[in-house]
């Protein structure tokens, strides 16, 4: 019997038809252990493995366009597990409507930091699009993660000549006389942070795994430095009805501990969360949500053609237990007005 995965948005564990051993059928004893120390920490690292290898699969059956996913599990051993993939458009949307908001003589200089990126791939998909310029990307992750990305990036032509045609650049501060034409690509926020152009932080499950008052200082420090500031971050929530309980029972079963879970129960909690932050405006949805308003009926068709989802009612509770909240202060973030 697999080991029980944590429920997200990529996929359900387990292929179609009998044995899928999906995490939201496991048992587990409730509770879990503090969000800290050395084990907790490589038991968060090890969850970037599960998210690279559904990433993989999702491309493979056609659910996501992902040329570059290939790359971060070429040493997995034996064939990618199969896994039964869901699109969560709601990042991308808001990504993109970030950087095509205009600023007149400033637009195109702009800055994303993303926070535990691990293997994630956005940053190859931006820099691969012919309007994608003044882009400055900062990637914050374990120096065990950081080290071991930098090196396939290094490694990998199709990577390497994404970001910085010269690998010498990978982690150099592009001078700012260049920031209005050339992208740049960064695995620290610790130097070349620019704190006078429109940034968006980015949280995919990541400030969830810290104590909430750490989580706090961690927003806080941009919110101190900047004041054109946005914020994206992609959680679980519900934890008290039977299927949060089992959730939560999930992640305990792999020792893990999401101490945002307990104090930012529903969706609007998220965004008081991000009023109280500092952000002027702040707006939450349930990925279930997302799926019916912002998913085209022709997309949604489009996926369902592919290889058809047989758990529908098992696929709305999990979408119902995701949420997604945004929010942002000062200039830059206009598109997100209609949104």
């Amino acid at each position: 019997m697999a080991a029980p995965s944590i429920p997200n948005l990529l996929s359900l564990r387990g292929s179609r038809g009998g044995g899928r051993g999906r995490g939201s059928r496991r048992g587990g004893p409730p509770g879990g252990s503090a969000a800290s120390g050395p084990g907790h920490d490589t038991t968060i690292q090890g969850t970037d493995t599960d998210a690279s290898v559904s990433r993989l699969s999702a491309v493979d059956m056609g659910y996501l366009d992902d040329p570059y996913a290939q790359y971060f599990v070429q040493n997995q051993m034996g064939p990618a597990t199969r896994r039964l993939p869901i699109i969560n458009r709601a990042l991308d949307r808001l990504i993109d409507a970030f950087l095509s908001s205009e600023l007149g003589p400033e637009a195109g200089r702009k800055q994303i930091v993303s926070l535990g990126a691990g293997t994630d791939t956005r940053c190859f998909r931006l820099f691969s699009r012919n309007n994608v310029t003044g882009l400055i990307y900062h990637e914050v992750d374990f120096p065990t993660i950081s080290s071991k990305k930098r090196q396939i990036v290094q490694s990998t032509p199709a990577l390497r000549n994404t970001i910085a045609p010269d690998p010498r650049k990978l982690s150099a501060t592009l001078p700012r006389a260049r920031l209005g034409a050339a992208p740049a690509y960064r695995m620290t926020a610790s130097t070349g942070l620019q704190s006078d152009i429109p940034t968006l932080l980015v949280s995919e499950c990541c400030l969830c795994y810290l104590q909430t008052s750490l989580g706090k200082d961690v927003i806080k420090h941009f919110t101190e430095q900047m004041q054109d500031l946005s914020i994206i971050i992609y959680e679980p929530v519900k934890p008290e009805d039977p299927f949060g309980k089992q959730m939560v029972a999930n992640l305990a079963a792999r020792r893990i501990h999401m101490p945002t879970l307990e104090m930012y129960r529903e969706p609007a909690d998220q965004e008081t969360r991000l009023t109280e932050a500092g952000f002027q405006t702040s707006k939450a949805m349930t990925v279930e949500a997302i799926w019916k308003q912002w998913v085209s009926p022709e997309e949604k068709e489009r996926v369902d053609e592919l290889e058809g989802l047989d758990e529908v009612e098992e696929w709305n509770l999990l979408a119902d237990h995701y949420v997604v909240a945004w929010g942002w202060r000062g200039n830059g973030f206009q598109a997100w007005d209609d949104i």
